[in-house]
């Protein structure tokens, strides 16, 4: 079976760059699924910047918007993601980064400068509203510490006119949910409750 690099969702160009993840979320579709919508996004290897440019090309007039989200944290391929995003916005095209926030840990500089210009938003799942309650629901790699990073990111790109989502799943209780959005809206991000899919 072929490798899916590119697959759309509800009328957006999803672009699937990596399995890799520095999180392991309860909640994550990569525990009980194969893919989204009959595509499979378990990728046997990682698709180039060239090849994955040429599949979008192929389609170009078919989407406004770009999401860089597959089974993986994006950020990992960060020089491939913004050499594909400049691609995109030379296409005219809206782009999405949907991350758990910890890019700049992951690359070990604050990735938030370059990412102005190439991406139009940042969906954050900011999962829990402090580190402890954050990290039994995001079992990091970085542990405790990646609450914090992960809002130091959301607060850079909202600094850097990016617009940032802040997301949970609706598997919280409601109070935490409440507490998460006041979180939101003291770093003046957007926030949104996600379904829990399984």
């Amino acid at each position: 079976m072929k490798d899916t690099y590119i697959y759309f969702f509800e009328g957006k160009l999803y672009i699937n760059l990596t399995n890799k993840c520095s999180n392991d979320c309860t909640f994550c579709l990569r525990n009980n699924m194969k893919g989204i919508d009959g595509n499979n996004l378990w990728l046997s290897r990682e698709g180039t910047k060239e090849e994955i440019v040429d599949l979008i090309s192929e389609v170009k007039d078919k989407f406004a918007d770009a999401v860089f989200c597959g089974y993986g944290e994006s950020t990992y391929r960060l020089d491939d993601m913004l050499y594909i995003a400049d691609r995109l916005k030379a296409m005219g095209k809206r782009t999405r980064l949907d991350t758990n926030g910890l890019g700049s840990l992951i690359n070990g500089r604050d990735i938030v400068p370059e990412l102005v210009g190439k991406i139009d938003c940042a969906s954050v799942s900011l999962n829990e509203y402090n580190a402890q309650k954050y990290d039994e629901v995001s079992r990091s790699v970085y542990g405790e510490k990646a609450f914090d990073a992960m809002l130091e990111f959301s607060r850079e790109c909202v600094k850097a006119g990016i617009d940032v989502l802040l997301t949970v799943v609706d598997v919280i209780p409601n109070a935490d949910i409440i507490k998460c959005r006041e979180i939101a809206e003291r770093l003046g991000a957007r926030f949104r409750v996600r379904s829990y899919i399984q």
